[in-house]
Order: C-alpha cells, then structure tokens, then sequence
C-alpha cells in the first residue's frame, strides 16, 4: 500500500511539472509573440510617417512651382486633383531615378496612399473675428451670414467671439487655448453639432487673409461678399468655372454694379495657406497626417503638422474626402 500511495505521489508530482513547464513554455511563447507584433506594428508606424512625411514634401514642391507659374489659384491646377488611394509600388515603379532596395523591412507592396491639397483661403477666416485685427468688424457681418446660412444660432456666434477673445488674451485663469483648426472649436465651448456645421466652412490662419474667390463655395461666398444673394454667388462659381478670375477687377466686373464689394483686403484670387492631408494604408496600419503649410516668397513653410493612427481598413471609408476625417484612435504627433 505505501509502495502504491509513493508511485501516485510521484505520478502526481510528475503531471505537475509537466504543467508547470507547458505553462512557462506558453508564457514565454505568448511574450515573444507579442514583442513581435509590437516590433512589427512599431515599424509600419514609423514607415508611415516617413513614407508621410516624403508625400508632404512632394506636396510643398507642387505648390512652389504652382506659385512660379501664375500669381493666381483656382481649382483646375494640378495641387487642387486630390490623389485617390493608390498603391504605393506603381508610383515607385513610375519613377525612373528610384532605386528598388531589396530589403523586406522597406516592403512597400502592401503600402496604398491617398491625399489632397486644401486651399485654406476657400473659408473665412477665423482669425479675422480677433479685435485686434483691422478687419474684424467686416468678418463679423460675414460670419452673421454664414451663421445664418447654415442654421447657427447668434449665440453660437457670440460665443465663438468671446472665446477667442479670451484665448488670445490668456490672462483669464480659465482661459481656452487658442485653436489651430476648426475641428478644436470645441475648446472654445461650441457645440459638437455648430463645430460640424463650421469646419468645411471656416479655417485658422495665423494673420488675417482674404477669401480666394476662385476656389471658395457657394456658401463661403454668399457669406463674405455683402449684398450678394445665393444666385450671385452661383453665377460667380459658374463663371470662374468657365474662366477663372485674374483679377479682382475681374470679379467687379462679373458682380456688375448690384453689388459693391466692402474695403479692405477681402477677397483675392491667389492663396498663400493650404492644408496638405496624407493617408497612408500599410498592412493593418492606417495613419492620416494633416499640416497646415504656408507659401511664402518663393518657398512652402510647414506651420503644423498632426499625425493621427486611425481605425482598421474596414471602418474607413474607401475614399478620403474633404469631410470625412474619422475620429483618430491615437494621436502621434502634434509637430510646430
């Protein structure tokens, strides 16, 4: 008897080992695993951004020799053809002076790209609304249209200057930041909806700038022309849309003598501010970047740039559009 409970004993002890080893084997097979996955996620991270960061500089030399060929922007130049998703690899092989690096770290078969080039001074200008700059009064009536143009309420409006106020001041202990887009308007205390509603419409410049006549909507147009109603502002897109505007001459002369434009730097028909968005598909990753670049003397400076990963391939719409921007699931980066 005791021979037998010294033989089920050892069994015993036996199996337990046997478990105890197959555990530890599990657990360290578990962690290998996942510190190459998190190798691996790490470097499509870090190659998108690069890969990001090469589509951002190609942008900027578009919008330098844009700005060599002509000192007006409208919307049949090449920097305003937004690029539809692409495989990264049919660019590459297009390029006779690239060099195929055989190295499966760089693979870029599964690499699909897509973007646009946003002319900023389509919108009103944000910046505008602040008291200390020269046009602050003409922006507000401008605004009070386009409030009314999409529905807002006048106390949205008045909030929004109160807040910028006070962001630009910041000498109030609660004070909000100042945003640098439309879509952080929220800071400011604007409802997610009148936030919605704004951001195709308004954008954040660092100085005060005139709207560009030869790219800016129906609404934006409506809005910063006083006196024009929206079948002005129509016949301004389809004229433009048949022969683009070199002159603000020119717009006076299609307005007619109905309309008289306000004083003050308003309306232009060249731009200086653009927005470059990039988004670059590389196996599960997905990361979308957004700068906001200003053309200069000859040369495109980058004021900011945001780099956000986003949500898996099947939660993203095929396409990137001017409006459809999905909640970005962490963001990477905020560069001046």
């Amino acid at each position: 008897m005791t021979g037998l409970r010294q033989r089920g004993a050892a069994l015993l002890a036996a199996m337990l080992t046997v478990t105890l080893v197959a555990s530890f084997a599990a657990a360290t097979l578990w962690q290998q695993w996942r510190a190459v996955e998190v190798e691996t996620a790490e470097r499509a991270r870090v190659q998108a951004g690069w890969i990001l960061l090469g589509a951002l500089d190609w942008s900027r030399l578009i919008l330098v020799e844009d700005g060599r060929a002509s000192g007006t922007d409208h919307l049949d130049e090449p920097w305003a053809v937004p690029l539809e998703e692409a495989r990264l690899s049919t660019f590459l092989a297009a390029e006779k002076n690239t060099v195929q690096v055989d190295d499966a770290s760089v693979d870029t078969t599964d690499a699909f790209l897509s973007g646009q080039i946003v002319d900023l001074q389509a919108r009103l200008n944000l910046r505008n609304l602040l008291p200390s700059e020269a046009q602050s009064k003409v922006a507000k009536r401008q605004f009070e249209r386009l409030f009314e143009r999409l529905g807002l309420s006048p106390a949205e409006l008045t909030l929004l200057v109160e807040g910028l106020r006070r962001a630009q001041q910041g000498s109030e202990q609660d004070a909000p930041l100042l945003p640098a887009s439309a879509e952080q308007l929220g800071w400011l205390g604007l409802s997610p909806t009148t936030v919605a509603l704004l951001a195709p419409h308004v954008a954040m410049l660092p100085k005060a700038m005139p709207v560009n006549v030869n790219t800016a909507s129906v609404d934006v147009l409506w809005a910063a022309i006083d006196g024009l109603d929206q079948a002005g502002a129509m016949k301004l897109v389809q004229t433009r849309g048949a022969r683009y505007f070199r002159s603000i001459d020119e717009v006076k002369q299609a307005l007619g003598n109905d309309v008289n434009l306000p004083d003050g730097n308003v309306l232009s028909v060249g731009s200086s501010f653009f927005e470059v968005r990039g988004r670059l598909r590389l196996g599960s990753t997905t990361v979308e970047e957004r700068s906001q670049v200003e053309r200069y003397m000859g040369q495109v400076y980058v004021l900011w740039r945001q780099r956000s990963a986003l949500p898996p391939p099947a939660q993203l719409n095929a396409q990137m559009g001017p409006d459809s921007r999905p909640s970005p699931v962490k963001s990477l980066s905020v560069l001046p």
